[in-house]
């Protein structure tokens, strides 16, 4: 039986949470702390609880640190029902629930500590708010920012003017990103408006100067019937002389007129094809775009299966050491500070780590050998010298085996690569026996 039994019930019957002040101040008035309970002594080795934050920040954290399909099964685990409800109001009575000590709230820190955990670790080490704020810049440069903020958020060193400092910058970056992706629709908009604007103005023109020429001809051919029609004794003298001086300058304006639609018909044309250009940038910017936001996904979903492995009993996931079965992967190149996320990730997933720095301090003769322990070898192509990934490639042809090819360092990308076909066919070698253990 649960601690604290609560029968089943929908998200939206449960009662509004009591009143919270918006974070709103006049300016000069000192801000809010980030402990709702100041006066009791903070404990300077425990991590803060969600509840023991100030209700300001728990809308932030809620919508940064969680997504919603977690944030539905945790309300699930708790006794909620919350089929049907909307996104939007899933996250408005989560947040009035973070703020109460009961196990919906225990539930959601329960929720955020296991989805961070490997960055929680991490932040652990710090020993001054220094070292904290130097972890938080990095993690936000490399865009790893709802982790980061939440072992931030939580952590005993954190004071209250780091915090608000924090706070406001995921603020803003929420801000930038909605502003840039709105601005970059509304170009995209404009320029395909536009597009078929000058597409029709063209098609218009282009009418104009066919009908302007064929009244030209038609009015030419007239004239030399009428000039054919004539007397013998009117096509010379004083009277054919004006009538050639007339046709003349019909003619020359003719010619003016016409080079004049010929010059504007090029400017449309090359207008035309500038802003098609710019329209085929701006689509394949967006391709790529959602090229990346479809691989950076996938590498988000393994992720997310990795710390939900990791539940005891609560995940359904398979147990990490049936996923590699001892495989052993040769990992050449990376980041120092990220290799042990590497390492951590794969003896997580049952396999054997090998390393190799790409030659920085590792020789590169030793590459041969590990290729030939390995089952696998991956490498990012972020930060691996040219000449250890063109080795790492021959090796691993000559020896038939796969070579993974990672879109950067971090763990995400290594976890997203064993999702492949190739690590799947050496999981079946390796469960029908047809592949002996190597040494």
């Amino acid at each position: 039986m649960p601690p604290f039994p609560m029968q089943a019930r929908s998200i939206l019957e449960i009662g509004a949470p009591a009143p919270r002040t918006a974070f709103q101040m006049p300016l000069g008035a000192p801000p809010p702390l980030h402990l709702r309970n100041a006066a009791e002594p903070a404990d300077g080795h425990r991590r803060t609880r969600i509840w023991e934050l100030a209700s300001y920040l728990h809308c932030s954290i809620i919508g940064t640190c969680l997504s919603t399909s977690e944030l539905r099964g945790t309300l699930r685990k708790s006794g909620f029902v919350v089929e049907g409800v909307s996104d939007h109001d899933l996250h408005g009575q989560a947040v009035g629930l973070a703020a109460r000590h009961d196990r919906p709230a225990k539930m959601l820190n329960k929720a955020l500590d296991l989805r961070h955990g490997l960055v929680l670790r991490q932040f652990e080490k710090a020993e001054s708010e220094a070292e904290l704020t130097a972890l938080w810049v990095e993690a936000r440069q490399r865009g790893d920012i709802p982790a980061a903020y939440w072992a931030l958020l939580t952590h005993a060193l954190a004071s209250d003017a780091l915090i608000r400092r924090v706070f406001g910058e995921v603020h803003m970056l929420s801000h930038l990103v909605g502003a840039a992706n709105r601005a970059d629709i509304r170009r995209l908009s404009q320029l395909e408006e536009e597009n078929a604007a000058l597409r029709e103005k063209l098609e218009r023109q282009q009418l104009l100067h066919h009908d302007t020429v064929v009244s030209q001809e038609a009015r030419i051919l007239e004239l030399t019937e009428l000039l054919a029609q004539r007397p013998p004794e009117e096509t010379t003298g004083p009277k054919m002389a004006d009538t050639a001086r007339a046709l003349q300058q019909l003619a020359d304006d003719l010619e003016r007129r016409l080079g004049a639609e010929t010059r504007r018909r090029s400017a449309l044309e090359e207008r035309l094809q500038r802003y098609q250009e710019e329209l085929s940038a701006a689509q394949s910017r967006g391709t790529v775009a959602e090229e990346q936001e479809a691989l950076l996904r996938r590498e988000i979903e393994a992720l997310e299966r990795v710390v939900a492995s990791g539940e005891p009993a609560e995940s359904e996931a398979k147990p990490p050491a049936a996923v590699l079965r001892g495989l052993a992967l040769l990992y050449v190149g990376g980041r120092p500070k990220q290799v042990w996320q590497a390492r951590a990730a794969v003896e997580g997933l049952g396999g054997r780590f090998l390393h190799h720095d790409g030659g920085i301090d590792d020789n590169g003769a030793l590459l041969a050998g590990l290729v030939s322990r390995a089952d696998l070898a991956a490498f990012p192509v972020d930060c691996v010298s040219h000449d250890a990934a063109g080795m790492v490639k021959r090796l691993c042809r000559q020896s038939v085996k796969p070579f993974l090819p990672l879109r950067g360092s971090g763990a995400g990308s290594l976890l997203a690569a064993l999702d492949g076909p190739e690590i799947e066919a050496l999981r079946r070698l390796r469960i029908e026996g047809t592949e002996g253990p190597r040494p």
